[in-house]
């Protein structure tokens, strides 16, 4: 557990993840109310790798759940293994009978069969998906639903009532309440509108672009070998490129990526010549690295 918000910036940096205050009280009162964190931001500024390194540093089992179009209970939930039931029917039908002769009536019958229900109906058949896992997990767990914007109203609706119980009923068995209150981090690029309901339920938190300070720090921490230098230059042209008009703006991912890259290709400062070469690490459309081709000396000198 967290003792202080100083205590979560801190085990969050022995994580190698740079915050600032803003988010460090967001997920120390996430950890104290037990409420879910909802984290929105463009793409590329750290929310997904918020809930890993939180987890991380509570020492908490990680859970993952990739949200997409069409995604349903059977796939974020729990499966049902009929054919694995069918074929201990199977395997079991001699056992059965034995079980079954001598009967009297059919209401004997099955009154004896029922008292095998544990058999055919228990948690051998259940094929448990990520919400499942975090419920009835045996230590304390974070589970992460990647990008909540991207699945069906539907399926928020069906998420709203998992987060406000923390149970599931199974009809086939029973209800399966939470050993632990999961920490729930729940991440949107904005791709649509979240209904107020999910909201209101979570702790708000958006994560934008870091200032250049902050970005430098994240580059001399993740990115060893780097020269001072170098570093600085990287981080100035990212932020030059974020003011051009262009359809994806790189994120702090492609900052790591282009900086990682330099050092592989032992440079020590930036020309124009190099930025031209590698601009297809950071931009991710033609339009995008075009655009600043036209641009490279303001990217370069500023």
């Amino acid at each position: 557990m967290f003792s202080s918000i100083d205590e979560v910036r801190e085990k969050l940096a022995g994580q190698k993840y740079i915050c600032n205050r803003e988010i460090a009280t967001v997920v120390y009162l996430a950890e104290k109310l037990e409420k879910p964190v909802l984290v929105e931001g463009p793409a590329g500024v750290g929310k997904t790798d918020l809930g890993k390194v939180t987890a991380a540093a509570l020492g908490r089992d990680f859970i993952r759940l990739q949200c997409y179009e069409g995604l349903d209970e059977a796939k974020s939930l729990y499966e049902w293994e009929y054919s694995k039931q069918l074929l201990y029917t199977q395997i079991l039908k001699d056992v059965l009978a034995e079980e079954l002769s001598g009967a009297r009536s059919l209401a004997e019958a099955v009154d004896r069969v029922a008292r095998q229900d544990e058999v055919f109906f228990s948690q051998k058949f259940v094929v448990p998906r990520p919400l499942l896992k975090a419920i009835t997990s045996e230590n304390p767990a974070l589970i992460l639903i990647d990008e909540v914007d991207k699945s069906d109203p539907e399926f928020e609706a069906f998420l709203l009532e998992i987060l406000s119980d923390f149970q599931v009923s199974i009809p086939e068995l029973d209800t399966l309440k939470a050993k632990h209150i999961p920490m729930v981090v729940l991440t949107s690029n904005n791709a649509r509108e979240l209904s107020d309901a999910l909201k209101r339920r979570c702790l708000h938190l958006y994560i934008d672009f870091p200032d250049w300070e902050q970005e430098l720090e994240i580059v001399r921490l993740k990115v060893p070998g780097i020269n001072d230098r170098l570093a600085e230059q990287v981080v100035k042209a990212i932020h030059r490129l974020r003011k051009l008009e262009i359809k994806k703006t790189p994120g702090i991912s492609e900052t790591l990526d282009w900086a990682r890259s330099l050092v592989v290709l032992n440079a020590d400062v930036l020309d124009q010549e190099l930025v031209r070469s590698t601009l297809n690490i950071i931009l991710k459309y033609e339009k995008d690295i075009q655009k600043a081709k036209d641009n490279l000396r303001q990217i370069v000198e500023g």
